[in-house]
């Protein structure tokens, strides 16, 4: 945000626009491609450290979290994988879809510091 110019912050203060109404009309607007792109790299980081869980947490059925599922779909002996790429296949599914539902503010955020030249 502090990288929006001045001049279209003052102009709206001119023409009697508050501050909450500046921020509502012209700031969030101006930096929305730059905020998806964050919420959709926060929530695929927050996603995969779900594997950071399965190692501090137990086993118990109570305390397992997907992957630990996952893992434990596998049986004892290492077999069922089909079982195992079916499960993967699906808990794939939220982070598809919040990246292409998402895909077009963060490739405009990723473009929005780049000189035209």
């Amino acid at each position: 945000m502090a990288r929006i110019p001045a001049q279209i912050i003052d102009s709206a203060r001119l023409d009697g626009a508050g501050e909450f109404q500046i921020f509502r009309q012209i700031a969030l607007p101006l930096t929305l491609p730059a905020l998806a792109g964050f919420a959709t790299f926060q929530f695929l980081w927050v996603w995969n450290d779900l594997l950071v869980a399965t190692v501090f947490l137990g086993t118990s059925r109570d305390q397992l979290v997907l992957t630990g599922v996952l893992r434990e779909l596998m049986g004892s002996r290492g077999g069922e994988w089909e079982m195992l790429a079916a499960s993967a296949v699906i808990t794939m599914i939220a982070p598809l879809a919040v990246f292409f539902a998402m895909q077009k503010y963060l490739v405009s955020g990723m473009l929005a510091g780049a000189s035209h030249g």
